[in-house]
């Protein structure tokens, strides 16, 4: 996940209300079980977001 705004600072407490608002939408064993926040996504040269580095890491 990235956050929107950079200065944001990416607490635990940050992340637990992601998965309580997640799990209230979706099915309990749907929703996930980590969270990684990150400075930004690997993307191509044409923009989009290469998935295989996000599996890898």
């Amino acid at each position: 996940m990235v956050l929107r705004d950079p200065a944001a600072a990416a607490t635990a407490g940050l992340v637990d209300d992601l998965k309580a608002f997640v799990k209230q939408a979706l099915a309990p064993y749907k929703y996930p079980r980590w969270i990684a926040i990150v400075a930004e996504l690997p993307k191509t040269a044409t923009g989009k977001i290469q998935r295989f580095k996000l599996r890898g890491s």
